[in-house]
């Protein structure tokens, strides 16, 4: 996974965000899909590795906590009933760091390419500082919206970007949801002096994933040949970097 970690130094502020943060999580998730392939099998979707983990307890998108205390009550419990050590066991997509004042996204593919990594970290920084600033985006986001973020997490790791999401009003492709969270964030983006990386996640739209890459070298490749080809290019592609 990539972890990037944006400073929130206000533990309440910082499960606030966590918990508004939910709806975007999938966006973050699509953006970053380098995960096709298990055990030298091609698996069918972007990002099998959030698959592999689902199995496992405390995954996926985080619970909808409304304070610090309530998070920590939760905590609490888990380790006096012998259940974990520390917070670190808790392994959501986004969640309050246990070393730092942090908020901590973990839900990404680590991505083959440089420019994509810090693409979506810029996106990231940019949606915590926006969600910080305006309070009352997603400030009543329940049950509902949690379950359709959990519906769209699934779809950004079996269809990446050329997917599309659920919402109220119908199906909206990534590339629109993507648009419409660069514009949401602009203000925040070029007050941290990364607007040109926040855009380049239009690329990763336009040109595709890692995961659309290896799945394109993989099929125009012999059988015997498709896995080496895919990972020539992995290697080639992070020396490069």
């Amino acid at each position: 996974a990539m972890h990037v970690h944006v400073e929130v130094p206000d533990p309440n502020a910082r499960i606030d965000v966590m918990r508004r943060l939910t709806p975007y999580v999938p966006l973050l998730v699509a953006l970053s899909t380098s995960s096709p392939f298990w055990d030298s099998q091609c698996t069918g979707l972007k990002s099998y590795r959030l698959t592999a983990y689902d199995e496992l307890p405390r995954t996926g998108l985080p619970e909808l906590f409304y304070s610090w205390e309530d998070y920590s009550a939760y905590v609490a419990a888990l380790r006096c009933s012998g259940a974990i050590p520390d917070s670190s066991h808790l392994w959501w997509s986004v969640r309050p760091s246990e070393k730092y004042p942090t908020l901590e996204l973990r839900g990404t593919d680590c991505c083959t390419r440089l420019d994509d990594a810090m693409a979506i970290a810029a996106l990231y920084r940019s949606l915590v500082q926006f969600l910080f600033r305006h309070p009352h985006v997603h400030v009543d986001l329940d049950s509902v919206d949690r379950a359709i973020a959990v519906e769209n997490k699934w779809r950004a790791q079996r269809y990446g970007v050329t997917g599309s999401f659920v919402s109220a009003a119908g199906a909206i492709p990534v590339a629109d949801v993507l648009e419409h969270t660069i514009q949401q964030v602009a203000a925040e983006a070029e007050c941290l002096g990364c607007s040109a990386d926040v855009a380049a996640c239009r690329s990763i739209v336009e040109a595709g994933t890692s995961a659309d890459e290896q799945l394109r070298i993989f099929e125009s490749s012999d059988t015997d040949g498709g896995l080496r080809a895919v990972l020539g290019w992995i290697a080639e592609t992070t020396m490069a970097a």
